[in-house]
């Protein structure tokens, strides 16, 4: 199980296919994912994603999709 823990602010947020998704902001609560409206990829919106997403954690948070589907998926 993924610990919500683990997820620091400015982590790297990236799909199952190695590609980007986004930057933590701040996790809300134990089962959201709160990115920032700063990078690039979020279009100076906050978007948010299920930690059901998530699928390990290390240097960056990794989901259990690609990108793209992650992306037309948040919230």
């Amino acid at each position: 199980m993924i610990d919500a823990n683990e997820i620091r602010e400015h982590m790297e947020v990236v799909g199952s296919d190695g590609q980007h998704v986004g930057t933590v902001d701040h996790c809300e609560g134990p089962n959201i994912i709160k990115l920032t409206k700063s990078d690039p990829a979020a279009g100076g919106e906050h978007h948010y994603i299920p930690m059901a997403w998530v699928d390990r954690i290390d240097q960056r948070v990794h989901l259990a999709q690609p990108a793209e589907e992650a992306r037309s998926r948040w919230g």
